[in-house]
């Protein structure tokens, strides 16, 4: 029970530290507003399609099929679920500011908290399962959750828009990936995995970078905190009293609500910088409840035990 709890608060540490590097090359001023959009676009259109693709290079065997099916199910549900929420909750909300809670309930921090997580309490079962739950996910961050803050008029452009994106892309290549297993040269999956490691460090510290002007006691309000307890409470709750209402197998559950308990994405701050939401807004929520996640998924886990 032990080496769980410390895999999570180390993961959670390293997060603030990384924040707190980006906080500190902005105050020095190390990185000037157009260095930290160049460093946004690098990271959404070159280290983070590398990152996705790399996920789902993964063995696959049909043996799997079922546990794979009802995880895939459950992600699918949740999604549906934080996209209807997506739409009814916010609707008061500023322009501005609306598409940065919609995206923060759409799509969490899965992607990158979820692998180390998932492994550290269920080992290699609850790391392939993880790699499955996030394909929902990522097709929807990248499809309507992107869809929040790309304002047009001409729907159909939108969705070619969307449908181009480069981490969609990556979604693609990695879909064919899981399913064809096409022999890949090690040259080519090593350069993908040394790339999209860099996601977690550049997207933290670009957070780090957005909350440099930020005044800290204007951090925790109670539209953030209420927003957080749907994130990290009452999101994860209904998928974990929907498996325990179908009986569904323990793994599974307690794979799927940890995933579903995980902080607002790092995405959130980049894309509302890189399309003109509150990007300062969207740094709040991300360090916010990555900070009480650290609280939360450690009692999801004793609830799961």
């Amino acid at each position: 029970m032990g080496a769980p709890i410390a895999q999570m608060i180390n993961l959670q540490g390293m997060l603030f530290i990384f924040i707190f590097v980006g906080m500190l090359a902005g105050k020095k001023k190390l990185v000037t507003a157009e260095g930290r959009r160049c460093l946004t676009n690098l990271t959404l259109y070159v280290v983070l399609p590398c990152n996705i693709a790399s996920a789902f290079i993964m063995p696959f065997s049909y043996e799997m099929l079922m546990n794979f099916l009802w995880i895939l199910l459950i992600a699918i549900g949740v999604q549906v679920f934080c996209l209807i929420l997506s739409h009814i909750l916010f609707n008061r909300l500023d322009e501005n500011l609306k598409p940065v809670f919609q995206y923060a309930t759409v799509c969490s921090n899965s992607s990158f908290m979820g692998y180390p997580v998932a492994e550290s309490i269920y080992g290699a079962a609850g790391l392939s399962y993880t790699a499955i739950y996030l394909i929902p996910l990522r097709i929807v961050m990248w499809s309507a959750g992107l869809s929040f803050f790309t304002k047009t008029k001409n729907r159909k452009a939108m969705l070619l828009k969307v449908a181009l994106h480069p981490c969609m892309i990556a979604v693609y290549v990695g879909l064919i990936l899981l399913f064809f297993q096409p022999p890949l040269p090690q040259l080519v999956t090593d350069t993908l995995d040394k790339l999209g490691g860099c996601t977690t460090a550049l997207s933290m510290m670009l957070v780090g970078m957005l909350l440099t002007d930020v005044k800290w006691k204007t951090m925790i309000s109670v539209r953030a905190l209420l927003f957080s307890a749907l994130r990290l409470i009452v999101i994860p709750g209904a998928v974990f009293l929907f498996c325990k209402g179908f009986h569904i197998d323990p793994l599974i559950t307690g794979v799927s609500v940890i995933l579903a308990g995980m902080p607002a994405g790092t995405t959130t701050a980049l894309l509302a910088a890189q399309y003109g939401g509150d990007a300062q807004q969207a740094s709040k929520l991300v360090v916010l409840t990555t900070l009480l996640s650290l609280f939360t998924i450690t009692g999801w886990y004793f609830i799961l035990s």
